[in-house]
């Protein structure tokens, strides 16, 4: 059909018509499938949370998908109903030795909360890992037992004095297990780490740089520490354009002390997996008459991680052993957000942990229901 020459020429001179081709293809399908998109709608279902007037757009878009898949840990929960106490019985402090907490138990209550707690904490284990291999349950020579002894306290007082944050939606409460979830250290606990560039002096040092406290960003990886710890203001900025004084050192916020808010900030998102809007304004992030009333509660979260921090969880640096203790500054382990949450909104998606554990709701004597 065609001259020969021309034959030769196409012979001579072949031509890849396959990679345009697949372009086209690739091009074509994607452009199919927006069309698709379009028209169908999102294939996979959302559901929000409003948290704020409609129209604003304050809410937490999630996939309904998402949304009905439960925290796994929620399985090893424990059930175990208390025994209701006799007149007369007898106490666990009158019973074994050197019983500085828990002692106003009854004997069978306080074994069944020390069962649970060997489950929570030390399942692989046992009783050993507080108390020992040679039985000798009275003695204090294990530094686990101390701190446990320690930890006991804590929990009692986080139910019964920061039952506003707990508590917040609904009776929820904490055990060992919110935090520990069957593991001796609990994850997502925290050292110090700063500073994270040896190679510079101030505020430098201490970002621009990728850390798991910064949540991987090159904000400052302080945060936790100057929040958390050392309990400074949390603070973005002064509405005046000009402002007499020194950022920081005069009483207002500085863009240093803006960049570590918004570190601490991510963080706090990132725990709760949740976004600003969750608990704040977006049009008045300043304003806290505008806020929602998540922000009441993680404000009691923030004061509450402070006090865990400096009134149970460092003063017991001098316990562990240097295995356990921070790399670079050897500090003590120490909790935040994340800590309980886990990414979640609630620890353990608002499971009541409490109900089966009287002996941990308070500080006082536990109140069996009839």
């Amino acid at each position: 059909m065609f001259p020969k020459w021309f034959n030769k020429w196409n012979a001579d001179n072949p031509t890849n018509i396959y990679g345009p081709a697949i372009a086209v293809g690739v091009v074509g399908a994607a452009v199919f499938v927006a069309a698709l998109l379009v028209a169908a709608g999102q294939p996979y279902a959302t559901d929000s949370l409003q948290t704020g007037p409609r129209g604003t757009g304050m809410s937490v878009p999630k996939f309904e998908a998402n949304l009905a898949v439960p925290d796994p840990d929620i399985e090893l929960l424990i059930e175990d109903e208390p025994i209701i106490p006799e007149a007369g019985e007898e106490k666990a402090g009158d019973i074994y030795e050197n019983v500085q907490v828990l002692g106003d138990l009854t004997d069978a209550n306080f074994n069944r909360l020390m069962a649970a707690i060997t489950r929570w904490v030390a399942p692989e284990q046992g009783c050993a890992y507080c108390h020992g291999e040679d039985g000798n349950f009275a003695s204090d020579d294990i530094y686990t037992k101390v701190v446990a002894r320690r930890m006991i306290q804590m929990t009692q007082n986080i139910n019964e004095a920061w039952a506003g944050h707990v508590n917040a939606n609904k009776e929820v409460g904490v055990t060992c297990f919110t935090c520990h979830r069957g593991m001796n250290v609990p994850s997502d606990i925290w050292f110090k780490i700063t500073p994270v560039n040896e190679r510079v002096e101030g505020w430098s040092a201490i970002q621009n740089r990728a850390t798991s406290l910064s949540q991987y960003t090159s904000l400052p990886s302080d945060a936790l520490e100057a929040y958390l710890l050392d309990t400074q203001m949390i603070g973005v900025h002064d509405l005046e354009s000009r402002v007499a004084g020194i950022p920081g050192v005069d009483g207002y916020p500085g863009i240093q002390q803006a960049e570590r808010t918004y570190s601490l900030m991510n963080y706090v998102s990132n725990s709760l997996g949740v976004n600003c809007v969750f608990c704040h304004n977006s049009r008045a992030f300043y304003d806290g008459a505008q806020v929602t009333p998540q922000w009441a509660t993680e404000s009691l979260g923030i004061t509450m991680v402070q006090e865990m921090n400096n009134e149970y969880l460092v003063p017991l640096k001098d316990q562990y052993p240097p295995e356990r203790l921070g790399p670079m500054h050897g500090d003590a382990p120490k909790a935040a957000c994340k800590t309980c949450h886990k990414g979640y909104q609630q620890p353990l998606q608002g499971t009541n942990v409490i109900q089966y554990w009287p002996e941990l709701a308070s500080t006082g004597a536990p109140e069996y229901g009839e």
